[in-house]
C-alpha cells in the first residue's frame, strides 16, 4: 500500500516514453492512461497530443512551478507567473475551467484533473480558432501564448515556435509508442 501511494507522489522516470509513463502510473485510484483516454473521448483531443502537452509543460511533475524572480539579484522572490501543477495552468484560466466544467474540486496537482484541463483548453482552441484537434503545433502555440495573443495572430518568437515543434515531435513519438505498448 505504501509503495502504491509513493508512486503517486513521484514523476515518472522515463518521460520520453509514454508506455513507461503509463506503466509507472497505473494504480487503481490514479491511472494516467485511463484519465488521458477519458479526456480524449470527452474532448476529441488525441492522447499523444494531451500527453506531449503535459510533458512539455511540467515534465510530469505535479508540483512544477515557473522560476522565481530575484530580489536584489540573489534573494528568491515571487514566481514569474501563477502557473502550477502538471498543466502549468494560470490561476485565471484554471478558475474559468472550473466554472465552465463545474469541476470545482479539480486540482492542478492531480493528473486526471490536469489532463482534463489540457483537453478542455485544446478543444476550446479548436472550436474558437479552427485548429484541428490533432494539430499539436498550433494547439501548443495557443496553449503557451494564450487565446488572446493567438487570436490576434501572435505566433511567438523562434523560441516559442521551437517549443511547439518539440511538442509536436513528442506527440508523434508518443503516437508511435502507443501503438506498440504492451507488445
Amino acid at each position: 500500500m505504501l509503495l502504491a501511494l509513493s508512486a503517486c507522489a513521484t514523476a515518472p522516470n522515463h518521460i520520453n516514453n509514454v508506455c513507461a509513463v503509463f506503466d509507472q502510473n497505473d494504480g487503481w485510484f490514479d491511472n494516467w492512461q485511463s484519465a488521458a483516454e477519458r479526456t480524449q473521448e470527452k474532448y476529441g483531443v488525441p492522447v499523444p497530443v494531451l500527453m506531449a502537452t503535459v510533458r512539455k509543460e511540467s515534465g510530469f511533475k505535479s508540483n512544477a512551478r515557473p522560476p522565481r524572480t530575484k530580489l536584489l539579484g540573489f534573494i528568491p522572490w515571487k514566481h514569474v507567473s501563477s502557473a502550477t501543477g502538471f498543466s502549468q495552468a494560470l490561476d485565471g484560466t484554471w478558475s474559468q475551467y472550473q466554472r465552465e466544467t463545474g469541476n470545482w474540486a479539480a486540482r492542478r496537482t492531480k493528473f486526471a484533473d490536469a489532463v482534463d484541463f489540457v483537453g478542455w483548453y485544446h478543444s476550446k482552441t479548436a472550436d474558437s480558432y479552427g485548429v484541428a484537434r490533432n494539430d499539436t503545433y498550433n494547439l501548443y502555440l495557443a496553449y503557451y501564448l494564450g487565446w488572446t495573443a493567438y487570436g490576434r495572430g501572435n505566433r511567438g518568437d523562434a523560441g516559442v515556435q521551437g517549443y511547439a515543434r518539440a511538442t509536436d515531435k513528442m506527440a508523434r513519438d508518443y503516437a508511435q509508442q502507443l501503438s506498440q505498448c504492451g507488445n
